[in-house]
């Protein structure tokens, strides 16, 4: 059943957090030992990876009534090959979301560093709880992204049309899910993985997270301090921050990588036609933007039109990966120089247009919407928002409506995170770019702060959004030591090393293939384009 917008608006004032789990509950509790050797690894069927297994493990609903329901996590492995003897144990993967897939990592990461450490861990992919190979896999509205939707600029009659969806998406969710979506939280998240590590028969697990996973990995050494070995955490989501202001952090960053693509196209005038300032390019951008407005394009092969929100998330990701660049460039010169609309048919589809269902998206709100504090009146966000988008309009009304389910859901954490203070963990190994735009550097600060004894490495004027396996042999040799042996960055300052950025890729006119729906390639994980989740 729908609940009518004048209900869903009067916000639920149960207080929930995780799985009502105390979240200050004694260190490496409920490992459940007795969960170990229930999996029953069965081949993958991957072609392109023969030995990569999959299983599934079965795990509480909620951890306060650990004999109660159950659901079931998706995961995979790629088995150690090294002599037993040289053998590390399991290493966890996630990169991000909240809620995206991780059964892609092992194969990939493997295939990125020496064979001769590769070979010394157990790889362990993971579906996180309620997600994609996980069971159940949660769909609050399999539609919401489709195109064309409403305008995310206010003052084009779509305030009122967001605020609709907003609300209905979080009544749809609450519906038909209020079972699970309480318990979908970081802690509920990092509780799975203790149980993967007593399914596996390990003491200790290593663990490499990106993005939002360096919470979860940063929480699950909260909670289980002594059940890590090694901890690598990859563009950083500061520990303390509430998700609300991570946003607002996040609308600034993103203003300032959208004027540095503006600055290289203005310096390829000559392949792009676009102006020779940064000025120029974004007016260019803008205009764009006010063309769709009024002549929306086919999204063919995707369903709809390409209006002006789907031109912004064409363009967003820029933001996260500098390889989308030359494509991001073509679109602009493309439509204005050329009267072509294919570029930017084919970078939305390759980068923005949406899948079978709403993917990620119930994981990433019951994750955010639940586990810290949202304002819950909209003449607040609007205000506020205003304020921000004044000084970083590029990003940030987009990103208002993405998370504006928040602002209606109906469970919601209290005021803080849970705490992270490193207590009883050995030495965390973090890596942050200076130039990130969805986990700004102030995150990595903030978390080497947090964690005694980690070593910060920075790329100063990195703008990668997860700094590692990009070529960087100053990122990936520092990595594979410490996965090697546990070696760590000697430097003795607060940053322990620091490594140069990549170059900015060579302005290229990319030419569409003749017909749009042959040129469509929706990214990969793996693709050097791909970018994950908003976190």
């Amino acid at each position: 059943m729908r609940r009518p917008l004048a209900l869903l608006a009067v916000a639920v004032s149960t207080v929930l957090l995780g799985s009502a789990v105390p979240v200050a509950a004694a260190p490496d509790g409920d490992s459940r030992e007795t969960d170990a050797g229930r999996l029953a690894w069965t081949s993958c069927g991957d072609a392109t990876t023969p030995a990569l297994q999959c299983a599934m493990l079965e795990v509480p609903l909620d951890y306060a009534h650990p004999d109660g329901r159950k659901i079931k996590l998706k995961l995979n492995r790629l088995p150690a090959t090294a002599p037993k003897a040289k053998q590390q144990g399991p290493i966890l993967l996630n990169p991000g979301g909240p809620g995206d897939s991780g059964l892609w990592m092992p194969a990939y990461i493997t295939g990125q560093i020496p064979a001769d450490v590769a070979s010394t861990y157990d790889w362990i992919g993971f579906d996180p709880r309620g997600t994609n190979g996980s069971e159940p896999h949660v769909v609050c509205d399999a539609h919401y992204f489709d195109g064309e939707r409403p305008d995310y600029q206010l003052g084009h009659g779509t305030e009122k049309a967001w605020l609709g969806k907003a609300a209905k998406y979080a009544a749809d969710c609450a519906a038909d899910w209020s079972w699970i979506l309480p318990h979908m939280t970081t802690v509920d998240s990092a509780r799975d993985m203790d149980r993967i590590r007593a399914a596996l028969g390990a003491k200790k697990i290593n663990f490499y997270g990106g993005s939002w996973g360096t919470s979860l990995g940063s929480t699950y050494g909260q909670l289980f301090p002594s059940h890590v070995r090694r901890m690598v955490l990859d563009s950083i989501v500061g520990p303390t921050i509430s998700w609300y202001d991570h946003n607002i952090l996040q609308d600034k960053e993103h203003q300032r990588r959208f004027r540095a693509f503006a600055q290289w196209t203005a310096k390829a005038d000559s392949v792009y036609h676009l102006g020779t300032d940064a000025d120029a390019v974004i007016k260019k951008y803008y205009a764009v933007e006010d063309a769709l407005r009024t002549a929306p394009v086919s999204a063919a092969p995707a369903p709809g039109k390409i209006g002006p929100a789907e031109f912004e998330d064409t363009f967003y990701g820029g933001g996260y990966n500098f390889l989308r660049w030359p494509r991001m460039a073509t679109v602009l010169s493309g439509y204005l120089t050329r009267h072509d609309t294919r570029p930017l048919t084919i970078a939305y589809n390759r980068y923005a247009a949406p899948g079978a269902d709403d993917g990620a998206f119930p994981n990433y709100n019951a994750t955010q919407c639940t586990e810290s504090a949202w304002p819950r009146d909209w003449e607040f966000w609007k205000k506020d928002q205003a304020k921000v988008n004044a000084v970083a309009p590029f990003y940030t009304y987009n990103n208002m409506w993405y998370n504006a389910a928040c602002m209606f859901w109906p469970y919601q954490g209290g005021p803080e995170r849970l705490k992270i203070t490193g207590k009883g963990l050995p030495p965390v190994l973090l890596f942050q770019a200076t130039e990130d735009a969805a986990t700004p550097y102030a995150g990595g600060v903030a978390m080497h702060k947090a964690l005694p004894g980690s070593k910060l490495v920075v790329q100063n004027g990195g703008s990668f959004h997860e700094v590692l396996f990009h070529g960087n042999a100053c990122l990936d040799d520092t990595f594979v030591a410490y996965l090697r042996d546990g070696t760590l960055p000697s430097g003795k300052g607060f940053i322990a090393k620091t490594c140069a950025p990549e170059a900015d890729p060579a302005p290229t006119y990319v030419e569409p293939t003749p017909t749009a729906k042959a040129a469509v390639t929706a990214v990969s994980p793996t693709d050097p384009e791909a970018v994950h989740g908003r976190f």
